[in-house]
């Protein structure tokens, strides 16, 4: 599992990429409908580039706007793409499933 961020000028790039884990390795349903899901709350709060890519084996995320966000952001994607959900749930809230 190759995960990574980058500095890009102000902001930061958050890459995750499952397909490096190995032929053994899958990204189970729920967790790619997650990880999607997340991309998109990111992408209307504005804390990531409209131009965010979204799988189902890659991630990309441009324009994080600190290190310290891109460093939880690749954390709870390396998490979520082995299967544990609960630190994409902190680091990105569903404010429909936590109303």
């Amino acid at each position: 599992m190759f995960v990574a961020i980058e500095h890009e000028g102000q902001q930061w790039t958050v890459k995750a990429d499952a397909l490096t884990a190995g032929p053994g390795h899958a990204v189970d349903e729920a967790a790619y409908e997650a990880l999607r899901a997340a991309v998109v709350r990111l992408v209307r709060e504005r804390e990531t580039g409209p131009d965010a890519y979204a799988g189902p084996v890659y991630f990309m995320l441009h324009g994080v706007p600190s290190e310290e966000r891109a460093r939880e952001l690749a954390a709870a994607f390396h998490a979520a793409l082995y299967g544990d959900l609960e630190p994409l749930r902190h680091a990105v809230p569903d404010p429909d499933r936590d109303a």
